[in-house]
Order: C-alpha cells, then sequence, then structure tokens
C-alpha cells in the first residue's frame, strides 16, 4: 500500500520538474492561478480520473495541489487508498504564492471566486436571510443557527459540507472536454 506524503512549497519548487502536478480546484479557481505545470482534475472528478493517474505515476511522482492544502491532502488519501502514491504540497497555492513562487494563470477561462469566498458568501447570506425572517416568522431563526452549527462543525472537523456542495454548481465543474483531454494527456 501507498504512503502519503507532504512537501513544503520551497523543496517541491527545487524538484518541480520530477513531479507529475495535480491541481484538484473547482476549474475556476485553477483558471485564476495554479501551479506551473498543473494539470486540473476536480476532488469530485478524481474517481473517474485514478486509471490515468496510476498510469502518470508510473512515470514521475504525483504532486497534489489544492488553495491550502486540505483537498490535496484528501486526494493523497484517496490516491493511497488506490494503491497509488502521491504527495500533497504543504499550504497549497496559498502558500506557494506567498513564498514568491510564480503562478500560470488561464487568460482564456471565467475565472471563479476561491472556494472559501464562495462559502463565506453562501454562509454569511443564509445567516442574514435567517436572521431576517426571523423578524416575521420565529422559527427561520433556526437557518442561521443551523448556519453557524454547520460552520463550527466543518472547522472542528476540516470538511466543509457547504463547500462540497457549491463545488456541485455548474461553475465549478469542468467541462467534459477539458477533463477528458486531462485525463488523455496523463495517461499517454
Amino acid at each position: 500500500m501507498s504512503t502519503t506524503t507532504a512537501i513544503h512549497p520551497a523543496q517541491a519548487a527545487e524538484r518541480l520538474s520530477t513531479y507529475t502536478i495535480i491541481d484538484v480546484r473547482t476549474p475556476g479557481e485553477y483558471a485564476a492561478g495554479h501551479v506551473p505545470g498543473a494539470h486540473n482534475i476536480p476532488l469530485d472528478h478524481l474517481a473517474t480520473a485514478l486509471p490515468a493517474l496510476k498510469t502518470a505515476a508510473t512515470r514521475s511522482e504525483l504532486l497534489m495541489v489544492c488553495a491550502s492544502g486540505n483537498r490535496s491532502a484528501t486526494a493523497c488519501e484517496q490516491l493511497t487508498a488506490a494503491d497509488i502514491p502521491a504527495t500533497t504540497l504543504t499550504g497549497g497555492t496559498t502558500a506557494w504564492t506567498a513564498q514568491g513562487h510564480r503562478v500560470d494563470r488561464d487568460r482564456t477561462a471565467k475565472a471563479t471566486w476561491p472556494m472559501e469566498r464562495q462559502v463565506r458568501l453562501a454562509a454569511g447570506s443564509l445567516v442574514v436571510a435567517g436572521l431576517a425572517l426571523g423578524t416575521r416568522y420565529r422559527p427561520a431563526r433556526w437557518l442561521s443557527a443551523a448556519i453557524g452549527g454547520g460552520l463550527v462543525f466543518s472547522a472542528a472537523t476540516n470538511t466543509c459540507g457547504m463547500a462540497a456542495l457549491l463545488a456541485k454548481l455548474p461553475h465549478n465543474q469542468p467541462r467534459t472536454t477539458d477533463l477528458n483531454a486531462t485525463l488523455d494527456a496523463l495517461s499517454r
């Protein structure tokens, strides 16, 4: 069985050419800026990509990347379960850019907000809506309580159900042709 390892941005930058880099963020996040040479396979499409990733892993080490390191760590766990060795970039693209490393941007794709910002907008809007509706219909305040409880659970477990739901929205999904082209490139 494979094991998951982690690498810091400075170390990864020194060895960047030795990796096949897989960015597991949504296509919009990827378009906004990604580690040079990265291929985009959103986390919720990882199971589909396993055969191509297994092939790619025979040629070079897989470096999994996301915004903060949480989704890439989850991706590494899934790959490890499929007996595919992978390394996660500690701190993700946030740490990568904070250390002054360059990112590539897809100028032709429409960039969307980072997932964390989408979650903050959705959660904040639902809390405000629950409070506003609660002035007329008191049980609506439970919406605000539920969102607050969800945020606490999210922090305690380092998971985010709202992000998982938002990732399924059309603007966060890859075009089928883009995903197929990525999988074809990794399978060669």
